[in-house]
């Protein structure tokens, strides 16, 4: 498996990539924002991404986006495909990019927002911690992005202020805790399933 920073050569990946992360997101029932082809190879051609190949195949993917004139970057679109799924990709990829995002913008603070216990559990253990979406970019592009997202009703109706998806943040100013804590998944599980009745009994009414 090679894990590498993306580059043009990779184009012919574009539409695999998109249509991976749309079905994967069809499976789990959870939103997620759309990519075009061209919008993943403006990231392939600037090197704000990272690809996993197998020989020839591709495996899984990750891509940065710069914020806020370079004062926050996110680790967009981790998906991996389905036939490499459960051998531990994910996380190699989560790192790789987190490592590139930490070189080109060694400054910026770096976020994501997500629904999957899975991702949570990767950022925190990179040293992302839990914040309120106020603590994010306010560059109104970003928030442009959740538009395709199933859930932007929610975002909308709370004036971007919470959604189903939780906020993460990485700030390289702030001081690390001596003893890094273990992730609660369980708190966050519960945390998620009080949004979905909070929010998904509202848009019913």
């Amino acid at each position: 498996m090679e894990i590498v920073i993306a580059n043009e050569s990779h184009f012919k990946y574009a539409q695999i990539i998109c249509d991976t992360i749309a079905e994967s997101a069809k499976i789990r029932g959870t939103g997620i924002a759309k990519r075009t082809p061209e919008y993943i190879m403006k990231r392939l051609q600037n090197g704000n991404a990272i690809i996993a190949l197998d020989g020839d195949k591709f495996a899984g993917f990750c891509y940065i986006e710069v914020w806020g004139n370079k004062d926050f970057v996110a680790n967009s679109g981790l998906i991996v495909h389905p036939d490499y799924r459960n051998q531990g990709l994910a996380k190699q990829i989560k790192k790789a990019v987190f490592d590139l995002s930490r070189k080109k913008f060694p400054d910026a603070k770096i976020f994501g927002i997500t629904t999957g216990l899975a991702v949570m559990k990767m950022n925190y253990e990179l040293g992302y911690k839990p914040v309120t979406f106020s603590e994010l970019t306010d560059d109104p592009e970003f928030w442009k992005g959740c538009q395709t997202c199933k859930n932007f009703d929610i975002l909308t109706r709370t004036e971007q202020k919470m959604c189903l998806c939780t906020g993460m943040l990485y700030d390289p100013n702030a001081k690390k805790a001596e003893e890094p804590k273990k992730l609660n998944s369980k708190a966050f599980q519960r945390l998620k399933q009080i949004k979905e009745t909070l929010f998904l009994k509202k848009k019913q009414k």
